[in-house]
């Protein structure tokens, strides 16, 4: 009865502000707001029974009423951002071409656990065929399940990805498109590393991790116009924006990043900074987690922090 207990307080639902009602094609039912305030049910019974509680992001943590925030406090989980680093020599070696790819080519990638549309997949697929045409010598890198982690399933039997590639398969030139799947994390990373546009779309929703990986490994970053992306990338400084509802405009930004990388070069660079000053694990996170503990417990049971690398 007497451990401290910090709590993870990671999302509260509303039908505003959220994923929620965020895509018109995708509206609330009458039934909506009072099934969102069940799933907030666990968080509503711990805030009464932790000590502190824990939001990775300030998006997240506005989320919660203001009763909660007197006990919460504002940290990410954090990133080893001294194992993802950029690597100008990196090569990746696809199935369906007889040579490797290098930093020389013309590559966007796409990334996210399952392929839906919490995660914009639907607006990525829209905006393929115009940034196909206007780079004919682009290759698309898509990472992810065809599952759904987030939001509703689509109604086509072969899922969301089956049912934009009906939606826009006409005018893609899909030999220049390849679906990755799940790969493994060192996979990923190459991924990421060889990328010249990295493309992070979400609804108003948790940040991903893959965003601040990305960005880590010093990738270019065109991502989606919300709130919890705000936060983590300012326009023009460390990635660029666009309207999640508009796919020309994102179509006509990734062609540009393709093929102008010399004009975008500061992005990355300047992503990877931000990433390392605001969401290092060793050095940034992991320190103030500890702190929080400790704050906890009486100083002979304090956690000594570990060392961090000088690499």
């Amino acid at each position: 009865p007497d451990v401290p207990i910090i709590g993870f307080f990671e999302y509260y639902y509303s039908d505003t502000g959220g994923p929620v009602g965020f895509d018109p094609e995708d509206p609330v039912t009458e039934n909506t707001p009072f099934l969102l305030h069940a799933r907030n049910a666990v968080p509503l019974a711990n805030i009464e029974t932790v000590d502190v509680g824990l939001s990775p992001t300030y998006w997240q943590r506005d989320r919660f009423p203001q009763s909660f925030h007197r006990k919460l406090y504002v940290c990410h989980d954090g990133i080893r951002t001294d194992q993802l680093r950029p690597d100008p020599a990196v090569t990746l070696k696809l199935g369906r071409m007889d040579r490797a790819l290098t930093k020389d080519d013309e590559v966007l990638t796409f990334v996210s656990r399952n392929l839906e549309r919490t995660r914009g997949f639907h607006v990525f697929m829209r905006a393929l065929p115009r940034i196909l045409k206007q780079r004919p010598n682009a290759r698309v890198l898509v990472v992810g399940g065809n599952d759904t982690s987030y939001g509703g399933k689509s109604k086509h039997p072969g899922g969301l990805r089956a049912e934009m590639e009906a939606e826009v398969g006409k005018h893609v030139d899909w030999s220049r498109v390849h679906f990755l799947g799940k790969l493994s994390y060192e996979d990923y990373q190459k991924v990421i590393q060889i990328s010249r546009c990295h493309l992070y779309l979400t609804m108003p929703f948790v940040l991903s991790w893959s965003l601040l990986e990305a960005m880590a490994m010093g990738a270019t970053i065109v991502g989606s116009d919300v709130a919890p992306v705000r936060e983590a990338i300012t326009h023009g400084e460390t990635g660029l924006l666009c309207d999640f509802f508009d796919p020309d405009a994102l179509g006509d930004q990734v062609a540009d990043v393709l093929g102008n990388p010399a004009a975008y070069a500061h992005l990355g660079p300047a992503a990877r900074a931000h990433v390392v000053e605001t969401y290092d694990f060793l050095s940034k996170c992991l320190p103030e987690h500890i702190a929080q503990m400790n704050a906890l417990v009486p100083e002979g049971q304090r956690i000594a922090l570990p060392r961090t690398p000088t690499t």
